[in-house]
């Protein structure tokens, strides 16, 4: 099956997207031993169904690394420009301290050289401490890099509203912010949406499934114990769960996600990433993949064969409304990296 039409969206006038990102945190080694090989040849099955867009990260082990040898490959296979249908982002996360145009603009050199690119595609900017407000320089230096052709768009990753607003009311153009976003963590929708629509900016959000706890897998199965955590998105999401509710409620809201699942033949998964998806705001939902191990291609792209109905998300709304308040507990988004 190859993906719709319906799957892409125009994130800027001159970007389509693919609205389900396939996510490389799972190659930082964090989610066990990857083949390189067996990796980048995977990426050819995702791009020949639709999946052309990529979310990946100068932390993430060798996922830029991946992105170069696979952006060769295909150049030698198909030709210089099939590389132009493909979207890569990466991330810049620096420890806070100065940001001279020097260190900038060697990181961002870094990524281009692994990513064997001329200018990256996106890149998502992070920073761990607002009290050093040299996050300012590092944007500023980023703009002046996309002005010369090095970076074709400016995005962030982790960000508040109240930090996002600072920059842009400092002028610094950002497309999109990266932030978590699920039926468990609904924090965006508190302020961050609302001043994303008013400012054009769009969000590309993970944490969907919850690192895979939102499955068919996990419905009416005993609480995992930290051995059944085995990877670091699973012991991740479930903290997240814990603070949302517990397992019991975690349990109703997989029991009605089945039920809506099978309504639309479809399945728990494709159910919890199209509520978010038609979330206003949101650009894409960023699906993470162990490439060469697992893929699911398939199965995700059920996500654009159906729609959510009033009943749907009536349904859904009614498990949500016995959650915690995690914008309450935790703050707003990406506030949990600053604790």
């Amino acid at each position: 099956m190859t993906l719709p039409e319906t799957s892409r969206l125009q994130l800027t006038s001159d970007m389509s997207i693919c609205r389900l990102p396939v996510g490389m945190w799972q190659v930082s080694g964090a989610h066990g031993s990857i083949d390189p090989a067996a990796a980048v040849e995977s990426m050819f099955d995702y791009l020949d169904v639709g999946y052309t867009t990529f979310d990946l990260a100068d932390h993430y082990g060798p996922a830029e690394d991946f992105i170069g040898e696979f952006l060769t490959k295909l150049s030698e296979a198909r030709g210089e420009s099939a590389r132009s249908g493909i979207q890569a982002f990466t991330k810049w996360c620096p420890r806070p301290g100065p940001m001279t145009r020097q260190i900038v603009e060697r990181a961002v050199d870094v990524s281009r050289r692994r990513m064997n690119c001329d200018s990256l595609d996106m890149l998502q900017f992070h920073w761990w401490d607002y009290d050093d407000g040299r996050y300012l320089d590092a944007l500023r230096h980023l703009a002046d890099l996309q002005s010369e052709g090095r970076i074709r768009h400016l995005a962030l990753t982790n960000f508040d509203t109240e930090h996002l607003e600072i920059i842009n009311d400092a002028g610094i153009r950002v497309v999109s912010n990266q932030v978590q976003y699920s039926l468990v963590d609904l924090r965006p929708q508190v302020r961050m949406t609302q001043f994303c629509e008013q400012h054009d900016v769009k969000l590309l959000t993970y944490g969907v499934l919850c690192g895979g706890l939102m499955s068919e897998r996990f419905l009416d199965q005993p609480e995992p114990g930290p051995d059944e955590l085995t990877t670091a998105s699973l012991g991740k999401y479930k903290k997240m769960i814990d603070a949302w509710g517990d397992w019991s409620l975690f349990q109703e809201l997989l029991t009605i996600l089945k039920h809506v699942a099978e309504k639309h033949s479809a399945s728990i998964p494709n159910v919890a990433v199209r509520s978010v998806l038609d979330r206003p705001a949101v650009a894409g939902v960023i699906i993470g993949c162990r490439l060469g191990i697992t893929q699911h291609t398939q199965d995700n792209g059920g996500v654009f064969q159906f729609m959510l109905d009033d009943e749907d998300r009536s349904s859904i709304d009614t498990v949500l409304a016995k959650s915690n308040d995690l914008f309450k507990l935790i703050g707003d988004c990406g506030d949990e990296y600053r604790h």
